[in-house]
């Protein structure tokens, strides 16, 4: 039963403009330049800080494996991308669809004087602009719900991740438990999509974010996508009640 949910989820596509005649893949770079310049803010006010630590736990595990090469897939403003400068990477690569993020990211990496180790690009998770076997890790936050094709995007992941490399995803999650899952429905459907509207011009995005995060496959269904695509040691780490997962996988 939870599989058949899990799958029936996964063919629902949800779109940020429900109007619009562009795919998804062009909704989603139009709704993040939308969005760019208080994304940062709200990100922070709408996850209570929260999503910083979970970064942090990424930023973790990566300094343990000592990685030269990391590539930041739907990098956005560059968070993750920055912070896993404390890994020691010598090449960080910051991707992303949209040109309004990725000018925020850049400019919070010149602040950081990190320009000689961290470089964001514009590129398309779907078709990666890089050779096979690139990168020692590669990292999604908050990204993988807004691939068109997300088995099409994962195995691109695959084939540019070195051997033995790292995988890892940071996303969000719905809580199993009561009263966790009836608190987070609430919020995530009614309370995160109001605040959205009153700081941000794209009323439509915090809806979009809030619904795609609802019929993702989460858990094991995502887990069982990774190990699909040929990723081993997949595994998943709930997070903060399980509103969020950090999956962890390698090649």
């Amino acid at each position: 039963m939870y599989i058949c949910q899990q799958n029936e989820a996964m063919s629902k596509k949800v779109t940020p403009y429900k109007e619009s005649e562009l795919g998804k893949k062009d909704q989603i770079r139009q709704m993040f330049d939308n969005i760019s310049e208080n994304y940062d803010g709200l990100n922070r006010v709408i996850s209570f800080g929260t999503d910083v630590k979970w970064r942090k736990r990424i930023v973790a595990f990566l300094k343990d494996k000592s990685p030269n090469s990391i590539l930041d897939i739907a990098t956005g403003t560059g968070d993750l991308a920055i912070a896993m400068a404390k890994t020691g990477a010598k090449k960080i690569v910051g991707l992303d669809l949209s040109p309004g993020m990725l000018e925020v990211g850049k400019n919070k990496v010149s602040n950081k004087n990190l320009q000689s180790t961290i470089e964001m690009v514009v590129g398309d998770s779907e078709n990666l602009p890089f050779e096979d076997n690139s990168f020692d890790a590669i990292t999604v936050a908050f990204g993988v719900r807004n691939f068109e094709n997300l088995e099409k995007g994962l195995k691109e992941i695959y084939r540019v991740l070195k051997p033995e490399g790292h995988f890892l995803v940071l996303e969000t999650s719905v809580p199993t438990k009561t009263p966790f899952k009836q608190g987070y429905k609430i919020y995530t459907k009614h309370i995160m999509p109001s605040i959205g509207k009153l700081f941000s011009k794209d009323r439509s995005a915090y809806t979009y974010l809030s619904e795609s995060a609802s019929v993702f496959p989460h858990g094991e269904a995502f887990n069982n996508i990774l190990r699909k695509i040929g990723f081993i040691g997949v595994e998943n780490k709930p997070q903060t009640m399980g509103v969020a997962s950090i999956y962890v996988a390698s090649k």
